[in-house]
């Protein structure tokens, strides 16, 4: 069925046209500083009549947008003089992100992007919204893509179906203190803090500030990313809901992501050395559908937690509960890596392992940050056996497991023939597993139990 076309808030030509507006005005403003003699006139005026060649724009950009449903279809077009219409298939629909921008959200407004499989990038993307728009839009989204027969009435103002979203329950909430403290206590801080530090002391000693003056230039990346980082975890929660996991992260650009847990290729579990006295983990997940750039931004499924609440959240999502666990589950036994191993993998040979049962497959490796990859075997898109010249004097292999970016499993120094035979059971586990997996709809997911680590 075809609803009536609906377009974008109103406000969203400021919101879009700002960054263009303050680069003229940077421009100007160098203009006028650089010239000694005189206004200069001629930048004045390019930015008096750029602003409202912008404005208009940016006018007939919002005039010419809209969206709607037609069939099982989101439809969006949009162009001035080339008019292109997108169709983003519900059907092929892996996650929901509403995102708020500072300045959007200082006008209550916020964007919607879609993540579709086989994309490289978010699909139509709606912004701007208004906030309320923004998560009715997104409930009518997960209910049709869903399956579900959501609650709906009808929207005088909008003269369209408005569908009330899924209740959810929280499931984790990462306390901020735990929060602040994982980003001190990481790698990158440390390190700055030992050179600025080293700086510092070098500096008072010989009574110069070039010492300071040298290292601070170099530690402009580390912060910016230590920044970017804190503030993209910062609040983060977990919620459950009948249309999958909501997460809510952000401090100056809040993101909301609804990922379907059926939809999850891998769970990554990350020790860094520094959080093992607290027992403390990390969470990254891998979703189809999400670009290499959105997986850099939204592949965080936990930033810090406690092993065992990691772990009943890792059962929860591969199998798609959404619900507390009711019950304990075996974790499934891991076979160390064979002595020799300690050659190629003197610090970290003792952490190899790999273990597997009937749904998933796992794999330990590392020293100072011991990673657990969780891969269902439904998942599984191939393998391949690597050996090095090294490994090959060993009798030694590598077995990788391809998945979509961001995760990438790896079973590494296995001697050969365990490696051939952990090749063939992946094989079996992996048609078997297919064989017994259904068409998901997010409300319907493929049957299995729960994966327990």
């Amino acid at each position: 069925m075809t609803q009536p076309l609906r377009r974008l808030h109103p406000l969203t030509p400021f919101i879009r046209g700002w960054k263009i507006f303050v680069a003229f005005a940077v421009v100007v403003a160098q203009q006028v500083g650089l010239e000694r003699h005189g206004p200069a006139r001629w930048a004045l005026l390019a930015l008096a009549g750029a602003v409202p060649v912008a404005a208009v724009a940016g006018w007939l950009a919002w005039r010419t947008t809209t969206y709607g449903f037609d069939g099982e279809d989101l439809r969006v077009d949009s162009g001035i003089v080339v008019r292109r219409s997108r169709r983003v298939r519900l059907d092929r629909l892996q996650a929901v992100d509403v995102v708020r921008p500072l300045l959007a959200r200082l006008v209550g407004l916020a964007e919607l992007r879609l993540e579709v499989v086989g994309a490289s990038s978010s699909e139509g993307g709606l912004a701007y919204l208004s906030e309320e728009e923004a998560r009715a839009l997104r409930a009518e989204l997960l209910a049709r893509a869903a399956g579900l027969v959501a609650a709906e009435h009808a929207d005088p103002a909008a003269g369209a179906p408005v569908h009330e979203e899924a209740p959810e329950h929280l499931l984790h909430a990462v306390p901020w203190g735990r929060y602040v403290a994982s980003l001190v206590l990481s790698a990158p801080t440390l390190v700055a803090g030992l050179v600025i530090g080293a700086a510092v002391a070098l500096s008072a000693w010989q009574r110069t500030a070039a010492p300071l003056a040298l290292v601070l230039p170099a530690l402009v990346v580390p912060v910016q990313q230590f920044f970017v980082r804190g503030q993209a975890d910062a609040g983060f929660e977990v919620s459950g809901s009948a249309d999958g996991l909501r997460l809510r992260h952000g401090l100056l650009e809040s993101r909301q992501q609804t990922v379907p847990p059926g939809r999850v290729q891998a769970i990554r579990v990350v020790a860094p050395v520094l959080w093992r006295p607290w027992g403390w983990v990390r969470l990254e997940v891998a979703v189809a559908g999400y670009g290499q750039k959105a997986q850099a931004l939204t592949g965080t499924l936990l930033p810090v937690a406690p092993r065992a609440e990691a772990e009943q959240l890792v059962r929860l999502v591969l199998g798609a509960e959404v619900g507390p666990a009711d019950h304990d589950r075996l974790a499934v036994p891991l076979v160390p890596a064979p002595r020799r191993a300690r050659w190629l993998d003197p610090l970290g040979w003792r952490a190899l392992g790999v273990g597997g049962d009937d749904e998933v497959l796992l794999a330990r490796h590392g020293a100072f940050r011991v990673v657990l990859d969780v891969v269902p075997h439904a998942k599984v898109q191939s393998l391949r056996v690597v050996q090095g010249p090294l490994q090959r004097r060993l009798g030694l292999v590598t077995l990788h497991v391809d998945l979509p970016p961001h995760i990438a499993p790896l079973v590494p120094h296995r001697d050969a023939a365990e490696a051939a035979a952990l090749l063939a059971t992946e094989v079996e586990r992996t048609r078997a597993a297919r064989a017994r997996a259904r068409p998901e709809r997010w409300a319907q997911p493929a049957g299995g139990r729960s994966a327990g680590l």
